[in-house]
């Protein structure tokens, strides 16, 4: 028994990966407008004379906006990856309700309720196609060293 809860827990684990990756890139989208939204508010002197520590000094800021879009950037083409290795193992499913389940719940990211009430089902019924889904579901014999392989879904 020990051994299926720890198989599920790494399987649920890996189908969790891309809603970890949409969070990242709602966080990563706030620090830039937040950031935006400092240098706006920062008073400029445009009179073109030196001037000393009351004057702001922007390659900080362009320096912090150039890091935070290039991490937008890998974030959102790891999110692409991750969706799309997680989209094909999915649909290798035999059962519509198993992929429906597994789609709603890892990709879409709803809850339990809103799943059952969008395919029709009990709850307690959208648990079980669940608990089958996962004991179908496939993940890369390399994620259990936490590397990814896509390669065996394309």
């Amino acid at each position: 028994m020990q051994k299926q809860q720890t198989e599920n827990d790494l399987k649920k684990e890996y189908l969790r990966g891309y809603r970890g990756h949409v969070r990242r890139i709602k966080r990563i989208e706030s620090e830039l407008a937040e950031l935006r939204v400092m240098r706006a508010t920062m008073p400029v002197n445009n009179d073109g004379m030196p001037h000393g520590s009351g004057q702001a000094d922007l390659s900080g800021y362009a320096a912090e906006l150039d890091d935070l879009e290039r991490r937008l950037i890998k974030e959102r083409y790891e999110r692409i990856v991750t969706y799309q290795d997680i989209a094909c193992r999915v649909k290798k499913l035999k059962s519509e309700n198993e992929k429906d389940v597994l789609f709603y719940r890892y990709i879409a990211g709803l809850s339990w309720w809103e799943i059952a009430e969008k395919m029709s089902f009990s709850e307690r019924q959208i648990f079980r196609i669940h608990g089958k889904a996962l004991a179908h579901f496939q993940v890369p014999k390399s994620f259990l060293g936490k590397i990814k392989d896509v390669s065996e879904c394309q």
